[in-house]
């Protein structure tokens, strides 16, 4: 008789939540008005941050919500904590919450850090006892010992969050909630953080955070959920729900994209018609514009980790030029040089070219992590000793998750590895 597996325990139940928030859009500028007003609700309005949400957290795990800025992920956030009353629908925790929901949350600014860290740890239920235990620790993974004793207004933002994420870490929780606020430290104490993390949830902690980084959602978070203007689309793995979620913002860049084109299509095509002339070209070849292909081979505005990419250079010789050498050259957001190659160093040669046409440089898998990238695009003579035409990182690529897990830095090596026996 096959064993049937129990279902993991649920640290949180939401139940059909939904909450609105009474906005006041036209309010009364003096008592008279506020009493001589015929309808005094027409001032009034109600905005839905969440409708009729539902889920379950399991104990022990690391769980996210995702979704677009104003999607409802901090709002529900602070009805599991308690923060905030639902309108509907309720939310049962089992289990001590411990919160990290705003920069700085719960520190006195006239106060110094050391009052701060027992304030704080008082408020989330320790004894004086239960911090003198762990105060070092706290002081040592924010990184502050230097500062403990100054008040902690004069604090940098770095300083003032790594202190309130060690304290809320630190008090032993069962339930650790987080919104977005890992971001606002170095990659020292992010790295720190996500260790702390792992190590809090092989003791059995559960911890619910809010975060844009679908890295984290994909290698770190054993379940999410997707929100979208406070409905939710979406509960399952940490990769299902990153992978749904990149679909949704890729299909509306492409739109805008190419709505944005037709626009631009429209305005030039009434400039042609105005009479103006193209700009003369005094090279023998120029570029004229600069395509990214899916791997359907339509254009995109964006690539996606892993999957076909074609960038397309399109050009006009206005005289045969011989053996051309075209280009390209990667930089990261920050100008960082990755790569660069040409059809010389591939050991291409394009014969003579002459009038319009596009040159391709496609790969099978796009190396390249998710992030924001330049590229410079070049043509050269044979000899590569006289550029005919170089862009200078005149063009902006964004690589976008495929629903797989990504590594660190700016290349994906996409090597093999094996396991053998023996020394």
């Amino acid at each position: 008789m096959a064993l049937i597996k129990p279902e993991p325990e649920s640290a949180i139940v939401v139940d059909h939540v939904s909450k609105s928030f009474r906005l006041q859009t036209d309010r009364a500028h003096s008592v008279k008005e506020l009493i001589t007003r015929r309808d005094r609700k027409s001032g009034a309005d109600h905005f839905q941050a969440l409708n009729d949400v539902s889920l379950e957290i399991p104990k022990g795990s690391m769980y996210a919500l995702v979704g677009h800025n104003g999607s409802g992920k901090s709002t529900l956030l602070r009805c599991i904590a308690g923060i905030y009353q639902t309108t509907s629908g309720s939310v049962r925790v089992d289990g001590r919450i411990s919160t990290l929901l705003e920069l700085g949350a719960g520190f006195h600014p006239d106060l110094t850090g050391r009052e701060n860290v027992y304030m704080n740890a008082t408020i989330l239920g320790m004894s004086k006892k239960q911090i003198d235990a762990v105060y070092d620790d706290i002081v040592a993974f924010a990184g502050v010992e230097q500062f403990i004793d100054s008040p902690v207004k004069v604090y940098s933002s770095g300083m003032y969050v790594r202190l309130g994420f060690s304290v809320a870490v630190h008090v032993d929780p069962e339930i650790l909630i987080i919104d977005e606020v890992i971001a606002v430290g170095d990659a020292e104490f992010q790295r720190r953080c996500f260790d702390h993390l792992y190590a809090l949830r092989k003791k059995g902690v559960t911890v619910v955070v809010v975060t844009h980084g679908l890295n984290t959602v994909e290698s770190m978070c054993d379940g999410a959920a997707w929100l979208d203007h406070g409905v939710l689309q979406l509960t399952g793995t940490g990769p299902e729900v990153a992978a749904a979620y990149m679909d949704k913002v890729n299909a509306a860049e492409r739109a805008e994209r190419e709505a944005a084109d037709e626009a631009l299509a429209e305005e030039l095509g009434e400039t042609t018609a105005s009479g103006s002339s193209k700009p003369v070209q005094v090279e023998d070849v120029q570029i004229t514009a600069v395509e990214f292909l899916d791997g359907d081979g339509e254009v995109s505005p964006f690539g996606v980790h892993r999957d076909p990419f074609t960038l397309r250079v399109h050009y006009d010789a206005i005289r045969p030029v011989p053996s051309p050498v075209f280009g390209i050259a990667l930089f990261s957001s920050t100008q960082v040089h990755i790569t660069g190659t040409n059809t010389k160093i591939d050991g291409v040669d394009l014969g003579t070219i002459s009038g319009t046409g596009h040159v391709d440089f496609a790969v099978d898998a796009l190396p390249l992590t998710p992030g924001d990238y330049e590229i410079t695009v070049a043509i050269s003579d044979e000899y590569v000793q006289h550029n005919f035409d170089r862009r200078e990182r005149e063009y902006h690529l964004k690589v976008r998750h495929g629903g797989r897990l990504a590594p660190e830095g700016f290349m994906d090596l996409r090597g093999s590895w094996s396991v053998g026996s023996g020394g």
